[in-house]
C-alpha cells in the first residue's frame, strides 16, 4: 500500500525557482513598453479583421483602453503628434464600428445593445479628449478639437437612433382668449 505522503512531496527548490522565474518575468514583460505597443497593434488587426459589428464594439472597449494608455505614455513623454495620432484613429475606429453596426442592424430601437455600447464608448473618448485638450500644447489642440467635435456628432447621432421621436411635437396653440359677451339669458 503506498502511503499518499509520499506521492505529495515534491522538489521543493525547485518550485520556489520556477515560482520565482515565472514571477520575473511576468514583471519583466508587464513593463516592456514594447509589449504595450504590440498589445494595440495585436488588437487593431483583430478589429480591422472582425466582420460583425457587435463582437468589433467589444473589441473596441478594449482597444480603446489601450491607446488611451498609449496617449497617456506619449503625453508623459511629450510627443503630442503621437497622441493627436492615437485619437484620430480611436475616432476612426469609432466611425468604422458605427457604419458597419448601421448596416448589420439598421433598427436601433430592436438591437439597441450594441448601439449603446457604441454611445459609451464615444462618450468615453470625449471625456478622454477633453482631458487630453486641457494638458497638451496650443499648437497641438486645433487636431484634437477637430477629433472632439467628430465624436460629440457621433455621440449626437447615436442618442437620436437610440431615442427616436415617434409622435410630431404639439402644435402649440395661444389660449383661447374668452370674448366677453353681454349676460346671455
Amino acid at each position: 500500500m503506498f502511503s499518499r505522503r509520499r506521492l505529495r512531496r515534491r522538489n521543493r527548490p525547485f518550485d520556489a525557482q520556477l515560482k520565482f522565474a515565472g514571477l520575473f518575468l511576468l514583471l519583466f514583460f508587464s513593463s516592456c513598453p514594447a509589449s504595450r505597443a504590440d498589445k494595440v497593434t495585436e488588437l487593431q488587426t483583430h478589429f480591422d479583421k472582425e466582420p460583425h459589428a457587435t463582437t468589433k464594439i467589444r473589441i473596441l472597449e478594449k482597444l480603446a483602453d489601450a491607446q488611451f494608455e498609449a496617449a497617456s505614455k506619449a503625453d508623459k513623454q511629450g510627443e503630442y503628434s503621437t497622441v493627436g495620432l492615437t485619437f484620430e484613429k480611436y475616432r476612426d475606429n469609432i466611425r468604422t464600428a458605427f457604419d458597419l453596426l448601421r448596416k448589420q442592424e439598421p433598427d436601433a430601437e430592436r438591437h439597441a445593445g450594441g448601439y449603446r455600447q457604441l454611445e459609451l464608448q464615444a462618450r468615453k473618448g470625449i471625456r478622454e479628449v477633453q482631458q487630453t485638450i486641457i494638458i497638451v500644447s496650443p499648437e497641438m489642440r486645433p487636431p484634437l478639437e477637430i477629433v472632439q467635435k467628430d465624436l460629440l456628432a457621433l455621440d449626437d447621432e447615436l442618442i437620436q437612433l437610440l431615442f427616436p421621436k415617434h409622435s410630431k411635437e404639439p402644435i402649440k396653440t395661444p389660449p383661447a382668449s374668452e370674448e366677453k359677451h353681454g349676460p346671455a339669458n
